[in-house]
């Protein structure tokens, strides 16, 4: 069974490149963190990272026990920030009376959609705080001097802590009739005698997507693989990309905040359902853990609050 700093360990590997990092953010040594790591593969007998000279490479079975065990500790802290909360009315009263500027760096179609909409209202529930939201093709490397960052996905190899607000889904879309066209398609490696949008977005190609064999109930049936796809479409921005699948131009990954009400009202259709895409969780990054303004708390705890119930599955 995994213990509470078993999952500290994995949520640190989970967003460093190097045991050296973790090591860092665990405020121990390299071989401390080799060691454990050692342990907790020989307890549940099943290697979790593959090491080499220049770093470490997780398995398929660690990168679910990661996102698993980050998942588990964002909620229980959740859980010990609410009754921190309601124990102490005297911070209830402070949260009322915040102030000061909170500057917030989010990705272009989520901010507009989703983060612009948050800050609204949490300026209408806090009117002294001033707020600045920057829409940003790559949020991190716009970081700079920011309280707050909203990540499509988990970030690796930054000083950032994220904080889990939604889970996000990505699928393969297309329109109908190329989907139709596309039912012939049984193996990610069919997917090369298709039209493929490539989006460059937040840092990431996605012409390299990593897929999971899974059943009717989403369970995993096999190992995963990567294919690479060739596109003479490609953009930067995934509305473009998204809007061009609606076309017919070809098939996209998109997100599933972006595309659920369109596969829900027959403008998209999912291809290849039985192989799943990495999923890629809606996550607010925060400077550190310890030592957060009240604007900083005030911000994650009004995003938590704003993805709850999961607006793109309601």
């Amino acid at each position: 069974m995994l213990q509470l700093d078993d999952m500290q360990l994995l949520r640190a590997l989970g967003s460093s490149a190097s045991l050296a990092g973790a090591a860092r953010l665990l405020d121990l040594t390299p071989p401390a963190v080799t060691v454990r790591l050692q342990r907790i593969e020989e307890r549940i007998g099943v290697r979790l990272a593959n090491r080499a000279a220049r770093g470490f490479a997780l398995t398929d079975e660690g990168q679910r026990l990661v996102q698993e065990a980050t998942d588990i500790l964002e909620r229980i802290e959740a859980i010990t920030a609410s009754v921190s909360r309601e124990s102490d009315r005297g911070e209830h009263a402070s949260l009322a009376n915040v102030s000061g500027s909170l500057r917030v760096v989010a990705p272009f179609g989520f901010g507009r959609r989703y983060v612009a909409p948050l800050l609204r209202d949490l300026h209408r529930n806090h009117p002294r705080l001033t707020i600045s939201l920057l829409l940003a093709e790559s949020p991190l490397a716009a970081a700079s001097g920011a309280d707050a960052i909203i990540s499509i996905g988990r970030v690796r190899g930054s000083s950032w802590v994220g904080h889990f607000l939604a889970p996000n889904e990505r699928f393969l879309c297309a329109s109908p009739a190329l989907a139709r066209r596309m039912n012939r398609a049984r193996h990610p490696s069919d997917l090369a005698d298709y039209p493929y949008l490539s989006l460059r977005e937040n840092d990431d190609d996605l012409s390299r997507l990593r897929f999971t064999p899974v059943d009717s109930a989403g369970r995993r049936t096999g190992k995963a693989l990567t294919v690479k796809l060739n596109g003479a479409l490609s953009s930067n921005d995934g509305t473009i990309t998204r809007d061009w699948a609606l076309d017919g131009e070809g098939f996209v990954a998109r997100s599933e905040w972006d595309c659920a009400y369109l596969l829900a009202d027959g403008g998209l259709k999912r291809v290849l359902p039985g192989w799943q895409l990495d999923p890629a969780p809606i996550m607010a990054l925060l400077p550190g853990r310890q030592g957060l303004t009240l604007r900083q708390r005030v911000f994650l705890e009004a995003a938590k609050r704003a993805f709850q119930p999961i607006p793109w599955r309601r």
